[in-house]
């Protein structure tokens, strides 16, 4: 259940921009982004690090990952915000892509018990879910 919380609020950083680009409000300022996704990124790492009982090296790539994948994440939907894209499956289809590169680099930082444990917690149902979207667009 925590991966779809975990989701739910990587969605929620990576539109709030574009939800108020298209609304016209008060814009968060580029700094202000990089403070929240921070702030995200040291939730997600304790988190995982509670649940799993990550070794400090795991936290540090777990920490790593985050962050460059967040960012990345969150350029690609930036692009298709300035290009005016309007097609809302293609904001979730750049969503999957990071969330699988997400897991895919968990996977080889977890110990198999820590991936069975996350897999387990919600990696399952995020995978097919994004199987199951990805299925759907073919």
């Amino acid at each position: 259940m925590k991966i779809y919380h975990f989701l739910s609020l990587t969605l929620a950083l990576c539109l709030s921009a574009f939800i108020a680009r298209a609304q016209g409000g008060q814009q968060q300022t580029p700094e202000e982004r990089e403070k929240q996704m921070l702030e995200f990124v040291d939730k997600e790492v304790r988190r995982l690090s509670n649940m799993l009982q990550l070794e400090y090296w795991q936290e540090f790539y777990v920490d790593s990952t985050l962050t460059h994948d967040i960012r990345a994440l969150n350029e690609e939907l930036e692009k298709l915000q300035t290009a005016k894209v309007e097609n809302a499956d293609l904001y979730v289809n750049v969503q999957d892509k990071w969330m699988q590169q997400m897991d895919d680099t968990y996977k080889r930082i977890f110990t198999p018990e820590q991936w069975a444990k996350y897999w387990k917690n919600g990696g399952k149902r995020a995978q097919e879910a994004r199987d199951k979207r990805n299925k759907k667009r073919k």
